[in-house]
């Protein structure tokens, strides 16, 4: 029994490794392949290159059209920086409202909010489009920025939760100093809040920077077109595909939203863990 005791940590801990190698084996096929040479791409499963090349790098770079790839990743992050902007800064006035100010029919406002959470996207895709054309947005960055500052439900619901765990009695004392609901908003429960704004940010980052369905349809001029887009551009259906320069842009594209997880992973996860914990 004592020598079961014993061994069972050490198993458990090589079945979490192996599921995490298993898990990570798609990444690291893929920068693999990034360095190949083109012809062992797909003729060589094996991790470690027989060959080093970076010439899928510069291929993907500069291999365009006449336009670099460089120009899609500054599309890419002015997309999510606004996109992180207007979502952080509307969804927390909408949930500061929510929480801490008493206004008739606000229990029904919020239930309606929480109720277009199980709405699909694809239905609203069709009347969106229809009206983002009437008013000529269409080609342009408005559709997938706009909406940004409207707020988001799921991340209105977060900040709620987070926001219903900070005692009142801080409202009451800022209230006797003076302050109104825009002072304590801005001064009080926000700085409060940062792990739940956090969690918002780095949520919408990572869900603008892979969006590739909602840009494939609102944007058509290359010159506006972002990474996911961009690696579209290497792949043709009737032809060759580059698959050593999409290979290679995938793994440079991976970059921002690591960073930006690792980077934020500390009140990513404190905001998680909180907002989860005080329903």
């Amino acid at each position: 029994m004592t020598g079961y005791r014993q061994i069972k940590p050490f198993v458990f801990h090589i079945v979490v490794m192996g599921f995490g190698i298993l898990m990570l084996y798609p990444v690291l096929w893929l920068v693999s392949s990034s360095l190949k040479p083109t012809t062992d791409i797909f003729t060589h499963q094996g991790l470690w290159p027989s060959q080093i090349t970076m010439s899928h790098y510069a291929d993907g770079w500069f291999g365009l059209r006449n336009i670099q790839f460089g120009r899609f990743f500054l599309n890419s992050l002015m997309l999510c920086l606004l996109a992180v902007i207007g979502t952080v800064l509307s969804s927390s006035m909408a949930a500061f409202s929510f929480a801490r100010i008493t206004f008739p029919l606000r229990n029904l406002f919020f239930a309606l909010m929480l109720g277009t959470i199980m709405l699909p996207g694809h239905v609203t895709l069709i009347p969106q489009y229809i009206l983002f054309h009437k008013i000529g947005w269409v080609d342009t960055y408005l559709p997938l920025i706009v909406p940004k500052f409207v707020g988001d439900a799921f991340f209105v619901f977060l900040i709620v939760q987070f926001i219903r765990g900070i005692p009142r009695e801080l409202d009451e004392s800022a209230k006797i100093d003076g302050c109104g609901w825009v002072t304590l908003y801005v001064r009080i429960i926000m700085p409060l809040s940062l792990p739940a704004l956090m969690t918002a940010a780095i949520f919408t980052f990572m869900g603008t920077w892979d969006d590739f369905f909602g840009q494939l349809i609102y944007l058509s001029d290359i010159k506006k077109f972002t990474v996911p887009l961009g690696l579209r551009l290497f792949l043709d259906s009737s032809g060759s595909s580059n698959w050593g320069a999409v290979f290679a842009m995938s793994v440079l594209s991976i970059v921002p939203s690591l960073i930006i997880f690792f980077a934020g992973q500390r009140y990513f996860t404190q905001g998680i863990a909180t907002t989860g914990l005080k329903g």
